[in-house]
């Protein structure tokens, strides 16, 4: 047992691997194209991240949440880049993943038009318990990381280098999703989105299993993500302007 340890996690100590990592012009471009991969593999997970810590209705604790999952997924990532040959294994991660996210949609919007009690009084939703979060965003960082370790194991074999491209790569998504909650705090009709496309991502995640094998371009996803922001921004300011309009 400790000899299987000591050669799936050694080579993080090896001075050899640290200095090809960080010593040289051909590592450290490296770490900075895995990085970028990193935030492009991962603007799904930014948009999961803003919609549930949106549910602790507390900026402070919202900030708490992220910094949370950002420590957890830091330590997934180093054991996961040690176990990088068993990864293919866990397809299933992504199967109940998306099985999860779908529900969250689902959930959400059976809320928005039900809202009612049995007496008929108007409920508000539920706040969400602040550890009830944070397991929520380890999970999300479990399922989605699964992709990009095995997309930069394939492009270098140094664990030193993989691990700093993916962390440097989470620390920016994490700043891309506190930026999301500060959008969805002004424009309320993003949250609403952010479920739709957490519906999308749950489907993305199903056609990538091995099963069906249908792997949706990061490229293009990014794209649409894009796009649903803006739409929906444009539809929040028309929506502005119209009532402005009423009250003139």
């Amino acid at each position: 047992m400790v000899h299987l340890i000591e050669k799936l996690y050694g080579p993080f100590f090896a001075a050899s691997d640290w200095h090809a990592a960080v010593m040289t012009g051909s590592g450290l471009l490296t770490i900075l194209m895995l990085a970028i991969m990193e935030c492009l593999l991962s603007v799904d997970n930014a948009v999961v991240l803003a919609a549930q810590t949106q549910g602790l209705h507390d900026q402070k604790l919202e900030k708490e949440a992220l910094v949370y999952g950002l420590w957890g997924a830091y330590l997934f990532r180093f054991i996961a880049i040690g176990m990088g040959t068993y990864l293919m294994r866990f397809w299933g991660i992504k199967a109940l993943g998306a099985v999860y996210l779908l529900y969250m949609s689902v959930h959400f919007f059976y809320e928005q038009h039900h809202p009612e009690s049995a007496n008929g009084a108007k409920q508000p939703r539920k706040q969400r318990s602040f550890w009830g979060t944070v397991a929520t965003v380890e999970l999300m960082d479990i399922v989605f990381s699964v992709d990009s370790i095995l997309t930069a194991l394939a492009i270098d074999n140094n664990p030193v280098i993989v691990l700093l491209g993916g962390c440097i790569g989470i620390l920016a998504m994490r700043f891309v999703a506190q930026v999301m909650i500060g959008l969805i705090a002004r424009v309320p009709e993003l949250l609403y989105m952010a479920y739709v496309l957490i519906a999308v991502i749950a489907v993305k995640l199903f056609l990538s299993l091995p099963q069906i094998d249908i792997e949706v371009p990061n490229v293009l996803f990014s794209v649409f993500v894009l796009a649903a922001f803006v739409i929906t921004i444009l539809w929040h300011n028309h929506t502005q302007r119209r009532q402005q309009q009423t009250k003139d």
